[in-house]
């Protein structure tokens, strides 16, 4: 996809400025290596607590609190008007052999839905499986390599210009809502110069190479477009890192305004007390006021402090910041759990956890 700059985008430069193909300390390290301290916290916590699955209480109307295992669809399913009003248009779609045309039609055009959208699965995990789609031949594409029996979330496609993770949580002593975290999230882009071919300046750019050589990812790119000068190509649907997403720390967006309208949110979900909020919004001014949010979707107990991955935040920091969640996670859970809340086995989540990895080796590649 390509466009080229305007006022949003403008609104949000200063999310990339410097050099984007830059990378976070955490990035560049492997990842069993950042989540040995990690872990070491955890079984201190789980110790401390006489639970290891302790946080899997934090959310207790959904699958493991959203530690693990829990569908997209849980987190919508519960919701009241306002959160509704707030989340993008959305269906659900069972991949059975019976499943055509016909039927797709007729369940998008009672959800209100049309091309083009987003296709993901309900039990997904990083953007895996996640492409536009941008017609029903496409549709079928993508749902004839989706394990059969599986369910497939079909969401409207939000073109605001922006994209944010909003990190809540509920103070479990005084019960206020506050945001914890915020990250702002730069897709994968390159920028013309009226020379070079999209596969030259993907080419040139560190972070940018990420989206041709990232496993279980298809380019739907044109790379011998010869982008104008200034013209910014955006290389992928999805955000995340694995593909040259970029993740900088947004916290001087968070204003009394963004906690107000984040908590009423959580308020008007069943039980949400821990969790992150992908939205996009049309411009920081906006996204500081707390409107013209719209929610992509919720993630529970599992939630990565993705800011921590600011290229400009340091190993110290970024770890401090993982630290401070999961403390107050283990805090919230105890909190659900003196209420009567049973924390999740750990068979339990074992199970679920594998369930989940073997899905996602099944799934379409994102585009």
């Amino acid at each position: 996809m390509t466009t080229a700059p305007g006022n949003a985008q403008d609104a949000l430069e200063f999310t990339h400025t410097g050099a984007i193909e830059g990378r976070s300390t955490l990035e560049r390290m492997p990842k069993w290596l950042i989540c040995v301290p990690l872990v070491v916290q955890w079984l201190w916590l789980g110790l401390r607590h006489r639970s290891m699955t302790l946080p899997s209480a934090a959310n207790p109307a959904i699958t493991s609190g959203g530690l693990v295992g829990e569908g997209k669809l849980e987190y919508f399913r519960g919701m009241g008007p306002l959160a509704r009003a707030a989340t993008a248009t959305h269906c659900a779609v069972v991949n059975d052999p019976g499943l055509g045309e016909a039927s797709l039609q007729a369940t998008m055009q009672q959800a209100g839905l049309s091309f083009p959208l987003i296709a993901k699965p309900d039990l997904g995990l990083c953007g895996h499986g996640v492409q536009r789609i941008d017609g029903m031949p496409a549709m079928l594409d993508y749902l004839s390599k989706f394990p059969h029996g599986e369910t497939v979330v079909l969401q409207e496609y939000l073109a605001q210009a922006g994209e944010a993770g909003i990190f809540y949580a509920r103070d479990p002593a005084s019960g206020d809502g506050t945001i914890i975290g915020l990250a702002l999230r730069t897709f994968p882009q390159v920028t013309g110069d009226g020379v070079r071919t999209v596969a030259e300046l993907v080419a040139a750019d560190p972070r940018a190479r990420r989206t041709v050589s990232s496993a279980r990812h298809a380019c739907a790119f044109d790379a011998s477009a010869v982008p104008a000068p200034g013209e910014t190509v955006r290389l992928a649907t999805i955000g995340s890192t694995r593909v040259g997403g970029l993740y900088r720390d947004g916290a001087a967006c968070i204003t009394p305004q963004l906690v107000a309208a984040v908590d009423a949110i959580a308020r008007d979900m069943p039980q949400f007390h821990f969790g992150r909020f992908d939205v996009r919004f049309d411009s920081l001014a906006g996204l500081r006021a707390g409107t013209g949010l719209r929610i992509m979707e919720v993630n529970g107990a599992g939630s990565e402090s993705i800011e921590a991955w600011d290229p400009g935040t340091g190993l110290v920091s970024g770890l401090r910041t993982i630290f401070r969640k999961q403390a107050l996670l283990f805090a919230i859970g105890d909190a659900r759990r003196r209420e009567g809340v049973r924390p999740i086995s750990l068979l339990e989540l074992a199970r679920l956890n594998r369930r989940q990895y073997r899905l996602i080796a099944l799934y379409p590649p994102s585009n």
